[in-house]
């Protein structure tokens, strides 16, 4: 498998939130100088946990400091956009930096109602995603009514996130598709994935591609590996049980904390889902998961608080693959 990296910029106790933004494009020419295919960064709006609202921003600085690398969005969330202004926001950057810019697409319209009503967006809008994909690939390739500027030589490929239907979405119209989230965890994730090969439409060339996005940390030991996928799952069960999702915090804080029941049965769920563990343990399990899936790329998602320990981690899980 082909191996990528998506980074959210999350923030952590104690530090400001630019802090995420400047260690997002540290970590992108850390991926680059050893070996990463990709390096992707996110979309969120509104959460305390997550600095990065604007991809193509993020990227501009992530394309400037790097020079080979693919850089490119996990995603831009196309309903809330015109695709007008989301094909002109990537045509700039692949101006900016020819045949390295890919544009991942999903369609969520916010963590929250606050987050929903301030981007104007209702949850009983009809959904349009295939057609806005459609839409922004014509003004991508320069066949539209509008013709997006800057035109250039090459074509940014855009990928699907798909956590359900969006995987026949991508597979009608011949695109890549990025598979995430509780979908990963489905049963008859291997039959979805091969309806999507199945009933592939090529456009202009194209063939099937299938990422599979998930955490996966390295270290030392299995019990290390535990402990850096802690303040990523302790946050995910503070967001379930209060609704918003928090910055990072230290291992040590957290043991020290009051653990509810419920929390900690969500975090005990959180970290069965991670691939983490020695590089023979995490072997083994993306082994399983490429025989499973019969993915192209694995996209780690992974995070932790120690800013150092995920470098090191990334640079295991490279020589494992690699």
């Amino acid at each position: 498998m082909r191996l990528s990296l998506l980074d959210r910029s999350r923030t952590r106790v104690g530090h400001p939130d630019a802090e995420a933004l400047h260690a997002t494009v540290a970590r992108a020419e850390h991926a680059e100088l050893i070996g990463y295919e990709r390096f992707w960064v996110a979309e969120h709006h509104g959460v305390r946990g997550i600095a990065s609202g604007a991809p193509a921003v993020l990227l501009a600085a992530v394309g400037a400091r790097t020079s080979r690398i693919r850089i490119g969005s996990g995603g831009v969330m196309l309903p809330l956009h015109q695709p007008l202004v989301v094909a002109e926001q990537f045509l700039v950057l692949d101006a900016l930096h020819p045949g390295r810019v890919d544009l991942g697409l999903g369609r969520s319209l916010g963590f929250t109602a606050p987050v929903r009503r301030a981007l104007r967006r209702d949850l009983d809008v009809p959904d349009t995603f295939a057609e806005d994909l459609a839409q922004l690939r014509g003004y991508l390739e320069g066949s539209a009514e509008v013709t997006a500027r800057p035109a250039t030589r090459g074509r940014v490929p855009m990928h699907v996130l798909a956590t359900g239907r969006g995987i026949d979405v991508a597979a009608r119209l011949g695109l890549p598709v990025v598979v995430g989230g509780p979908v990963l965890d489905a049963e008859e994730l291997p039959d979805l994935l091969a309806g999507y090969r199945r009933q592939f439409h090529p456009h202009l060339g194209s063939t099937p591609w299938v990422t599979v996005s998930l955490d996966v940390l390295v270290a030392a030991d299995d019990a290390t590996a535990r402990e850096l996928a802690l303040p990523e799952a302790w946050a995910m069960a503070l967001a379930r049980r209060d609704g918003e999702f928090p910055p990072l915090e230290p291992v040590a804080d957290i043991h020290a904390a009051t653990w509810p029941d419920q929390v900690r049965r969500r975090v005990e769920a959180s970290l069965d889902r991670v691939v983490l563990g020695s590089p023979a343990t995490v072997r083994r399990r993306l082994e399983r998961l490429a025989e499973h899936t019969g993915a192209d790329e694995l996209m780690s998602s992974a995070s932790t608080y120690d800013r150092d320990a995920l470098l090191v981690s990334d640079r295991m899980l490279r020589d494992l693959v690699g």
